[in-house]
């Protein structure tokens, strides 16, 4: 990319980190330093602002980036990413979001340890927790050296390293000094500014081909090289019975992946009542729905506009698709119009990994703090402070979630997104579901689905074609890989359901009737939350 390129990009992304730090810096003059503010933000947005900021929590990278970039590649199959993410709304807006707002307080562990033996269920939650925020956390980080290489013309990896580095650093200083309520606000800015830019863009392809949208997806199909093939089922899932198992895997963890991932469940506690948390999903859906029907249409936009094959020799995962679609919309490379498109883009998704990556550093320091800390420090000499932990904790997790960013920087976001979603699905889906609705669940059986998910998904992953085995894999000169698929979600979702019955109907621990009818009234009724 030419100088003008970089400057104008960089400057609008150095405007976006000063706002977001003013507004980090204000917030923090003004808390109180408590658990609740620090945690929930002091439970004070309105259903509007929580459904803005949890579209901007969810519309992230993978969102922006990966699956336009996977339609731009595969066509239809590539559109069955953002169909599961949208989805998976469904089942939050009518098993979670009132119910989890009504018997939680901060964390999902909050759910569990309301009728069970708190210790141990605590450890087990927050393991997970932290394990679905670190997964998702490197796809965000991914991201952000992708749209590095892309800006500096892929001149130096070092460039890259240094970008992820300072990604990192800044989601550290957001959820250390501004907690929950400097990172709403952050996601409320983020969430506008991405609807503001996929809205330009999307209008913009669609006057390219002056509103004629089959002559829009004719000529991403002779594009792509494929044809009609482009159009239909089974490009990337259509091969044989492997691919296809890997479809139903990925729609099972995308569908069932969202009500467990921690940072979304956390957003639900930043509202004053369940009615609110209800009515704030209602706002996502609307926003994220609108969306993700726009990146369809850049998705064929860049096929069209761009080339399938020119989009994979810029990045052989599709990540940079949308930029390059915003160079060729604005008048090309050299143009004025193409450099200040590519760099507005560039500085939103540069803004969107940003606002979803302290997002989950936030959830993912809660968890740590608030349940494993917690449960931990009875053993420990003095107690510290939960939200001096937290954030601690938030500065531990930025280093891992770099490091293995930079390990991860060759694939795709949307799939590594995917398997994040299946490792919540699997471990968090089973136990937050038994919890709320069965009457005789036991400790023992909240530990086992736990960890018989949470072990089956990230075991089979390390044994799946994504580590080993293949050119494209983390390690390509090794094979150790066992499992056929890319996504463990078919195996390991419902490992984690049999693992939680199992234990329970083993356990010799007697369900205690009075708490469950106090967690049932709670959850339904709201009587006696926070």
């Amino acid at each position: 990319m030419t100088g003008d390129h970089q400057t104008l990009a960089l400057l609008l992304f150095s405007g976006f980190v000063a706002v977001t730090l003013a507004i980090t810096t204000w917030v923090s003059r003004r808390r109180h330093g408590s658990a609740e503010e620090f945690y929930a933000g002091g439970r004070l947005f309105s259903p509007m602002e929580n459904g803005f900021a949890i579209a901007g929590d969810y519309m992230s990278a993978a969102s922006f980036l990966g699956i336009s970039g996977l339609i731009a590649l595969y066509g239809y199959d590539g559109l069955l990413y953002g169909v599961g993410f949208l989805v998976a709304w469904l089942v939050v807006l009518f098993l979670v979001a009132e119910l989890v707002r009504n018997c939680g307080r901060f964390t999902l562990a909050d759910v569990v340890a309301a009728r069970m033996s708190e210790r141990p269920v605590r450890i087990a939650a927050g393991t997970s927790s932290v394990t679905v925020s670190v997964l998702y956390l490197v796809a965000q980080m991914v991201g952000a050296g992708s749209l590095v290489a892309l800006l500096l013309g892929r001149t130096s990896g070092a460039a890259q390293a240094w970008t992820v580095i300072g990604v990192g650093a800044l989601m550290v200083i957001y959820v250390s000094l501004g907690g929950m309520r400097a990172t709403t606000w952050i996601q409320i800015v983020k969430a506008v500014l991405l609807l503001s830019g996929t809205v330009v863009l999307t209008v913009l392809v669609l006057l390219r081909f002056h509103g004629d949208v089959d002559r829009l997806l004719l000529t991403a199909a002779d594009r792509s090289g494929q044809g009609r093939a482009f159009l239909a089922p089974g490009l990337k899932y259509g091969g044989d019975w492997n691919s296809r198992l890997d479809f139903i895997s990925l729609g099972l963890a995308l569908v069932l992946g969202t009500a467990g991932l921690p940072h979304i469940l956390s957003r639900f506690y930043t509202v004053p009542t369940a009615r609110a948390a209800r009515r704030s999903v209602v706002w996502s859906i609307g926003l994220i729905g609108g969306f993700y029907l726009m990146t369809i249409v850049l998705g064929f936009g860049a096929a069209a506009v761009v080339g399938t094959q020119a989009v994979r020799g810029s990045n052989a995962a599709g990540n940079t698709a949308v930029p390059l679609l915003a160079l060729d919309l604005g008048g090309g490379a050299g143009s004025t119009g193409g450099t200040v498109l590519f760099a507005v883009v560039a500085a939103v998704a540069f803004a969107t990994i940003l606002a979803v990556v302290a997002g989950i550093t936030l959830a993912s320091s809660a968890s740590v703090a608030h349940d494993l800390y917690a449960s931990l420090r009875r053993r420990s000499g003095k107690p510290r402070s939960e939200v001096a932990v937290a954030r601690c904790a938030a500065v531990g997790i930025g280093v891992v979630a770099i490091g293995l960013g930079l390990l991860a920087r060759d694939l795709n976001v949307a799939f590594l997104v995917g398997l994040a979603f299946a490792v919540a699905a699997s471990a968090n889906l089973p136990v937050l579901l038994y919890s709320l609705f069965w009457r005789g669940f036991t400790t023992r059986g909240a530990v086992w689905a736990v960890y018989g998910g949470l072990l089956p998904a990230i075991g089979l992953v390390l044994l799946s074609p994504v580590v080993s085995g293949s050119p494209e894999s983390l390690f390509p000169g090794v094979d150790f890989q066992y499992f056929p698929l890319e996504n463990p979600g078919i195996v390991s979702i419902p490992l984690g359901f049999l693992a939680g019955w199992l234990g329970t109907v083993t356990s010799d621990e007697v369900p205690d009737e009075a708490k469950y009818a106090e967690t049932e009234v709670r959850s339904l009724t709201g009587a006696g939350a926070v």
